[in-house]
């Protein structure tokens, strides 16, 4: 029988190999690709000394293949809980030193406990993915494991905040977790997700491309949308992700943290009543009216490479979180697609699972024609915006900068669809469309009647311009609760926000809608 001593130095043994599972030269490997390892990158994203580690001497249980040779204490995978600027948090970190941090079933089982705790606990989960995929000795016991995940990532969403953090490969199966969790933060040239790689992309279709081109963070932030921020590398990535946090609140019973307020509420911002040019077809940036009405101009943006004709993003108002959504008349004069519809509605939908009030800026001059668009199913994607907006129960306030028509007005949390509260500036436009596309339309007859159809055309847009471009029809029937001056957006909208504080909203009794996906 082994001395209590022996015992102990036995126990210190183990954890010192743990540390480095796959060795020495593993870990020089992984820095020499310019990464950090698993618990290296643990240690960056939590608060000092604040990570407690479960399942250290996991291993696998295959004796496929030669692996009942290897041993590796962890199985691969880092998992635990923590705190981040105090609150506390459940992560795992993949290996990527020990079988290319391939996903077995011990690893699978570490995740899934990981995450159940969380759920238990009403905390955040954060997963670090840099993992080959899964790991092919283990055969369908990996694939199973994958499932595994997948289900628990369902019944998380919309309980707790989950975030993917992307530092190396993920690929095949790896993907799914991911995509099903809330936020997908990616590491400019070192990560890459795929489900299938550049070879049998080769071999099956002829197409030839690289990871980086495939599935690289620049790809998945500009072109698919899977990232929702790039990180320029790996400390940039940790600190995206602890300000992320810093305006989720822990779980959906929860409201946001709330911090001291040291912006004056009372702020004006004379700048934003030379924000909207005369010109109705000049642009202009609304990120310049968002930070002047947020919190000291501080504004997480959310896919901020991808549909840029809307905005969405995390702000703060006399200290309290906010989720921002914005048509961007710079990019394609704000007009809704594809890709910004569904952008904001997922957006929003988050927003409203976790008590996050939510803003809306518009200006927008419809959805945006074309068969690419009609063949691509805009109904049904259009649809979805509305129906995250319908469907939001938390603090809603509307503020139309300049256009809002037609269909896309209702859309962008008009009061008919159950905003709380709908400003305008004196800028703003509320029509079915803009006054040319009008008078053609109801005029058609007169003009090609007239004997100078160019002074008659010009003629009946003047007045329609100056009977239906304003604010002031709508406001007479209550669509828009009052007209304001652009200046005093940031403190009547915060007046709002506080009034709206303890809103409550009853729905129907059901298992779930049927949002139009």
């Amino acid at each position: 029988m082994k001395s209590r001593a022996e015992r102990y130095a036995q126990l210190a043994s183990k954890r010192a190999q743990s540390e480095a599972p796959a060795g020495a030269d593993a870990v020089e490997r992984q820095h020499a690709r310019n990464k950090k390892t698993a618990r290296e990158r643990v240690a960056m994203l939590v608060d000092p000394g604040s990570f407690t580690e479960l399942d250290r001497f996991v291993v696998h249980r295959t004796s496929a293949f030669g692996l009942d040779e290897k041993e590796f204490l962890g199985d691969g995978v880092v998992t635990g809980y923590a705190t981040i600027a105090g609150r506390p948090i459940f992560l795992f970190s993949q290996d990527f030193t020990v079988l290319g941090g391939s996903l077995g079933e011990a690893f699978a089982e570490k995740i899934c406990k990981v995450m159940d705790l969380a759920v238990r606990s009403g905390a955040p989960i954060i997963g670090i993915n840099d993992s080959g995929g899964a790991r092919i000795q283990e055969g369908g016991v990996s694939l199973g494991g994958y499932a595994e995940i997948f289900w628990r990532n369902v019944q998380a969403s919309g309980v707790i905040p989950q975030i993917s953090l992307v530092a190396g490969p993920c690929a095949g199966g790896a993907v799914y977790s991911p995509a099903i969790t809330d936020f997908i933060i990616m590491t400019q040239a070192i990560s890459q997700m795929f489900i299938t790689g550049p070879d049998i992309i080769k071999t099956v279709t002829g197409e030839d491309v690289s990871f980086e081109q495939l599935g690289g963070a620049t790809t998945h932030a500009t072109k698919s949308g899977v990232a929702h921020r790039v990180a320029a590398d790996e400390t940039d990535l940790m600190n995206q992700a602890r300000l992320l946090l810093s305006f989720l609140p822990q779980n959906n019973l929860d409201d946001p943290p709330a911090y001291a307020a040291d912006d004056d509420v009372t702020r004006e911002a004379p700048e934003l009543d030379e924000l909207v040019p005369d010109a109705a077809n000049k642009p202009y940036d609304i990120h310049r009216a968002i930070s002047a009405v947020l919190d000291h101009g501080d504004f997480f943006e959310i896919a901020p490479l991808y549909a840029q004709n809307i905005v969405c993003g995390f702000g703060r108002i006399e200290g309290h979180s906010i989720g921002v959504v914005a048509n961007q008349p710079n990019v394609l004069a704000g007009v809704l697609d594809i890709a910004s519809s569904i952008k904001a509605a997922r957006f929003v939908r988050f927003c409203d699972a976790f008590n996050i009030p939510l803003l809306t800026f518009v200006d927008v001059p419809g959805f945006l024609p074309g068969t690419d668009q009609e063949y691509g199913g805009i109904i049904l994607h259009g649809a979805k915006l509305l129906y995250a907006f319908a469907e939001a129960t938390v603090p809603k306030v509307t503020v139309i900068t300049r256009k809002a028509y037609g269909g896309a007005y209702d859309v962008m949390a008009s009061k008919h669809i159950r905003a709380d509260v709908n400003l305008a500036w004196p800028t703003a436009e509320i029509a079915v469309m803009g006054a040319e596309g009008a008078v053609k339309t109801i005029f058609r007859r007169e003009i090609a009647a007239a004997k100078d159809p160019q002074a008659k055309t010009k003629e009946l847009i003047d007045d329609y311009t100056q009977r239906f471009a304003n604010p002031y029809i709508a406001a007479q029937r209550g669509y828009v609760d009052d007209v304001i001056e652009a200046r005093r957006t940031r403190p009547l909208v915060a007046r709002a926000f506080r009034m709206l504080e303890n809103k409550r909203v009853e729905r129907p009794k059901r298992k779930h809608g049927n949002i139009p996906l």
